[in-house]
């Protein structure tokens, strides 16, 4: 069976790390005070934080005050952005059978699976970090 999109519980850490680091721009935080406010194993939590590194996504500084914050504005930053960078690129596939072509081109399931799975990454595409940021902080 295949599916509809992939959002793995490293990306689920990703958009709250960056989500963290978005709302304290100034300064770094570091994996272990990230991870007990996430709730949320340290380190798994350093994986994710090394892939974002290696992404483009925060930058890093060593030492006692070191940590991570971000490397671009929070503004340009889409949710798209950072789930690319964990995932790969999101692949949105119609047929749960992994038929490559839909064997019945009449299929209700596969339309409305290609539609939600469009709608979903436009979503991703158009949402920007600093907006998640704001939302939450009302």
């Amino acid at each position: 069976m295949g599916t509809i999109f992939k959002l793995s519980e490293g990306t689920n850490l990703a958009l709250h790390a960056m989500m963290l680091l978005a709302e304290t721009p100034e300064r770094t935080l570091d994996t272990a005070a990230m991870a007990e406010r996430l709730d949320v194993s340290a380190h798994h939590l350093s994986k994710v934080m090394q892939r974002l590194q290696r992404g483009g996504m925060v930058s890093s500084t060593r030492g006692p005050k070191g940590g991570f914050m971000l490397a671009k504005k929070a503004a340009a930053v889409t949710l798209l952005d950072i789930y690319t960078v964990i995932e790969g690129p999101m692949e949105i596939k119609a047929c749960l059978m992994n038929h490559p072509v839909c064997e019945h081109p009449h299929c209700p399931i596969g339309k409305a699976i290609a539609k939600s799975g469009k709608e979903f990454r436009n979503l991703l595409k158009n949402t920007k970090l600093a907006e998640i940021v704001k939302r939450v902080a009302k």
